[in-house]
């Protein structure tokens, strides 16, 4: 049979029609809300930051970290306006091998220093993938006290390729959060590496985090960090950990005996502490207070924040060199032909560089 259905058997059988499915389309949507944030003149951005407004400090660091020339523009903009209400925060960079526990110790220092009043900013270096180039941003799940408090500001920024992980904005970020009144400044860097130097140098005092308990702690000890940190504190300090971080304690100010004399005058402390349990915290904190009135006292404070300002300026400079030179056209075009050379033996490296030099150099010039 070629219609089963239609059998005698099959005769009483009837096919319900079903429900009716709906519609894809809200009935009650009436209008189209663009997703696009109409942009804020330079004025409204530095007004609402002078006054405090965490939404529009966000989006004008949003505005610093962006690449696009457009926002850039803007940004500078508002830094520089935003210049002569800044410069009035203490700013500490928090460093330690991974693992360390940063992140819970900067939920704790963080506590302990807005029971004393003034408000916080932590800026926390997320480190990007080398492949994919996200990153999860995910240091305000470790600061759960931190990042409901009203008197503090997180904000996680992607590494973003480079050098060692540390934002290349912090620096103007630091300004923007002054600006808007936070006279606490946090640092935290990846992990133990080569952006520690630049922390080094947008910070007033330099921490270190170590750990005990994991083997050698000399293994830990590297000459150019170690030179870097006004103080080293060792972390989860507690339970069956407490003799084990005293030892590692003498190991580090052993070590610190070896290296000159730092060019502040003040002689870096080491201390234990435990994170987690908010032991310790007063003493680390009691230590930078003692530290800041050390510089400032001897001028080294305001030397340093100099030397920064004049490092940074060549900074600049050499990124914005280094984005003319890839962002022309004609260079663009350029280093393809000179990279085949190269990969084809035709050409050696320092060549094929001279030569693309050379080009923008005559390039520059004829503009």
């Amino acid at each position: 049979m070629e219609h089963p259905e239609n059998s005698e058997i099959y005769k009483g059988l009837t096919v319900n029609k079903g429900i009716e499915q709906p519609s894809t389309i809200n009935p009650y949507r009436r209008f189209h809300r663009s997703n696009k944030r109409p942009q804020l003149s330079v004025g409204e951005y530095v007004e609402g930051i002078v006054k405090g407004n965490i939404t529009l400090l966000s989006q004008a660091v949003t505005l610093v970290e962006s690449t696009l020339p457009e926002h850039q523009a803007i940004a500078q903009e508002v830094i520089e306006k935003c210049l002569p209400h800044a410069g009035n925060s203490m700013r500490i960079g928090i460093s330690g091998v991974p693992g360390a526990g940063k992140s819970t110790s900067i939920d704790a220092f963080g506590l302990h220093v807005l029971e004393q009043g003034g408000k916080l900013a932590v800026l926390a270096i997320d480190p990007s993938s080398e492949r994919s180039k996200g990153s999860i941003l995910g240091d305000k799940t470790r600061m759960e006290k931190l990042s409901v408090h009203p008197k503090s500001f997180i904000r996680p920024s992607p590494s973003a390729g480079s050098l060692g992980g540390v934002a290349r904005k912090t620096r103007e970020t630091i300004i923007l959060c002054e600006a808007a009144g936070f006279d606490k400044i946090f640092v935290e860097t990846v992990g133990v590496g080569q952006s520690e130097t630049a922390v080094h140098s947008m910070v007033d005092f330099f921490l270190l985090i170590q750990l005990a308990g994991t083997g050698d702690e000399l293994q830990g000890i590297k000459r150019g960090i170690m030179e870097m940190a006004d103080g080293i504190v060792i972390n989860k300090a507690d339970g069956n950990n407490i003799e084990k971080a005293k030892l590692a304690a003498t190991h580090f100010r052993n070590a610190l005996h070896l290296f000159p004399a730092p060019e502040s005058g003040w002689t870096p402390r080491v201390l234990t502490y435990s994170g987690f349990y908010g032991l310790g915290i007063k003493e680390i904190w009691d230590m930078i207070d003692e530290y800041i009135a050390f510089v400032k006292g001897n001028g080294y404070f305001q030397y340093r924040r100099n030397e920064q300002a004049k490092y940074w300026m060549y900074e600049s400079i050499n990124e914005q060199l280094r984005n003319s030179f890839y962002q022309n056209n004609r260079i663009a075009a350029m280093l393809k032909i000179k990279e085949q050379e190269v990969l084809e033996g035709n050409l050696t490296s320092f060549t094929a560089a001279n030569q693309l030099l050379d080009t923008y150099a005559t390039l520059t010039h004829k503009q």
